[in-house]
């Protein structure tokens, strides 16, 4: 994300990019209409002590695959949606809501023996105090033939499809045969279908068991944690612990979901990318975090998630760069209440809002100590962060990793100067800071002036300053003001070969800057 800001702002990038790609994605599988009924509750009903919820609001969303498919058409995606729905008032209020988002639902099969899948929440003051879910007992086997029928076409010409398998039944039998058929596992190249999607076609399995279509070798799955713990055969750690726990399993993740690379959504911790990294023993990583406020009755957060990793990967944009725009697409989602998509021009408002966001000292030692009362631990480190690269993104995801809370500490426009010479920075000071706070492991940015942090230490205080790995404890002049206010020296991980100063010789040696 932050990446592509180093020469322009993301935010106003983005919405252009998009629209001007357009890709063209096809989305398989099944289909939920999320019914979100709500009202106040004044008395007991008499018969039993249940609440009496008098409805007020009904409103009507889809979901599950057709929640995915939403958010691609918001997103800017020219969207085909292949499923089996039934011939009911579920089935119609779902096709209705996709047709006037602009989702092409011509390969969607309505079926008069098939009950559309339905579940009613209903809620009062904010919680959900009860759900009904409606499905089918049965998914019928002509419905699922005439879906996989429908299948070669919906995929001739696209840029990406998605396998949402919700273990709903519109996965199975004859629509799996078709999409064997026709995408085949990737990179064997076969004959059958490959007119309709060619080996280039990126594949993702958003799945209940991911394992189920390890041989069709996608180029990414998405499991959340109970899926990935299914994929492990073995039960996950909760809270803090889950990220590090799967970190540990990534090669078995890799085999067991047999894609190219695979990102584990954890909740309120983020995700975590998994992908092997050239002729390293251990795959290459890359962590999200999230930006968790006040519970919300939020559905459907992972569908744009996938949604929004999707179009941004058939955009051809980074992986990474992929990742952290959909963390920040299911950041905006997950603090509404329903089931909601993230529009292009949503998605970037959010980011626009990281512009202008770095603190006062003030202000940063304020928002500092109320972290303090809450029992969280501060990380502090510092740099100029000019043109971002690999390097930066990798030693902040290990510095947050420190503690629960990470403030980051810019070198301002003329201390740069001072440091790197009279043609640095390349950004200035108020870009860098935007980057920065857009990052989802940067809780705050500040900007100092003064030759040393040591001024911004002792306001601070924090448990932990982090540091690159080309300096020791005993080269830095902080140590002594860290360790008297309490804190400690930790040393991360130095990246040779990613630095600013060799971004900007290739850059103007060739004109092109390194890939993520």
């Amino acid at each position: 994300m932050a990446r592509l800001s180093n020469q322009e702002g993301l935010a106003d990038w983005l919405p252009g990019r998009l629209a001007e790609e357009r890709p063209v994605v096809t989305v398989i599988g099944d289909s939920i209409l999320d019914g979100w009924w709500d009202g106040t509750i004044e008395r007991f009903c008499r018969e039993a002590p249940a609440p009496v919820v008098q409805v007020q609001r009904r409103d009507f969303a889809p979901g599950g695959a057709a929640n995915t498919a939403m958010n691609l058409a918001a997103m800017g995606a020219e969207v085909r949606f292949v499923s089996l729905v039934g011939e009911d008032p579920g089935g119609q209020t779902l096709l209705g809501q996709l047709r006037s988002a602009g989702v092409d639902v011509s390969h969607v099969v309505s079926h008069t023996h098939m009950t559309t899948t339905t579940k009613f929440r209903v809620s009062s003051g904010g919680q959900v105090m009860l759900r009904l879910d409606d499905a089918a007992e049965e998914v019928p086997e002509d419905g699922l033939r005439q879906m996989a029928a429908a299948i070669p076409q919906a995929l001739t010409g696209s840029s990406a499809v998605v396998l949402c398998d919700y273990g709903a039944g519109a996965l199975e039998g004859a629509v799996r045969e078709a999409i064997f058929e026709n995408l085949g596992p990737r990179g064997e190249g076969l004959e059958a279908g490959s007119a309709n999607a060619p080996q280039d076609t990126l594949v993702v399995v958003d799945a209940h068991y991911p394992g189920r279509w390890a041989q069709l070798k996608p180029n990414l799955a998405t499991p959340n944690a109970q899926e990935a713990a299914r994929l492990l055969g073995t039960e996950l750690p909760g809270g803090a612990a889950r990220c590090p726990f799967v970190e540990a399993h990534a090669d078995q993740l890799l085999r067991a979901s047999g894609a190219a690379a695979v990102v584990v959504t954890l909740d309120r911790e983020g995700t975590l990318t998994i992908r092997p990294d050239g002729d390293s023993p251990k795959p290459a990583t890359h962590r999200t975090w999230a930006r968790p406020q006040a519970e919300k009755q939020a559905s459907g957060a992972g569908d744009t998630f996938v949604a929004a990793l999707t179009i941004a990967r058939a955009a051809g944009l980074p992986l990474t760069t992929s990742v952290d725009l959909a963390q920040a697409a299911a950041d905006v989602v997950v603090h509404r209440s329903g089931t909601s998509v993230c529009t292009t021009d949503e998605l970037a408002k959010h980011l626009g809002g990281f512009a202008d966001t770095a603190l006062t000292d003030a202000e940063l030692a304020r928002q500092v100590e109320e972290h303090r009362r809450e029992g969280k631990r501060i990380v502090l480190t510092n740099g100029c962060f000019d043109v971002l690269h690999r390097g930066h993104t990798r030693y902040l995801n290990q510095a947050k990793q420190l503690g629960d809370v990470l403030v980051v500490a810019l070198n301002s426009d003329s201390s740069v100067r001072k440091l790197k010479g009279p043609d640095r920075p390349v950004n200035h000071e108020a870009d860098r800071a935007a980057v920065i706070a857009a990052l989802s492991c940067v809780d705050h940015v500040t900007v100092f002036d003064t030759p040393t942090p040591i001024p911004l230490i002792e306001l601070l205080r924090p448990d932990v300053y982090a540091k690159g790995g080309d300096y020791t404890p005993e080269m830095l002049q902080e140590t002594e003001a860290v360790e008297r206010c309490g804190g400690t020296v930790t040393i991360l991980d130095y990246v040779p070969e990613h630095s600013t100063t060799a971004v900007l010789e290739r850059i103007r040696s060739t004109g092109e800057a390194p890939q993520a």
